[in-house]
């Protein structure tokens, strides 16, 4: 299951820096399955589309830091913990009820992810 950000989060940014996917994006920022990753060319997003690594997607949210599932892992083969959750002073880095990944799932995407 990935991590959302609740409409709680306070802008603060401690999660950003922590995601070792680059998953996390300030509000209103573009993303794309490149940046911070090895993935080049062609890529399978999670709702079976298709689009190059370097095209840039609209943001999930305008007001607050935000979580592309397309790209988080839960921290799986990296950390013990998702680490957004465990830095954010706030408790809004909470698991995203409409991606259920199993841990097989997320160590696969981390996998695709850094080549």
């Amino acid at each position: 299951m990935a991590i959302k950000i609740t409409d709680e989060c306070i802008n603060c940014g401690a999660c950003e820096p922590e995601c070792p996917n680059n998953a996390i994006y300030e509000g209103g920022v573009e993303w794309a399955i490149s940046d911070g990753t090895s993935v080049k060319g062609a890529y399978t997003l999670m709702d079976g589309s298709s689009t190059d690594a370097a095209t840039t997607h609209q943001p999930v949210s305008v007001d607050t830091y935000y979580i592309t599932a397309n790209k988080c892992t839960e921290c799986q083969g990296f950390h013990d913990e998702p680490q957004c959750a465990a830095v954010c002073p706030v408790d809004c880095c909470v698991p995203d009820e409409l991606y259920r990944e199993t841990i097989e799932e997320l160590l696969a995407k981390k996998e695709k992810l850094h080549l």
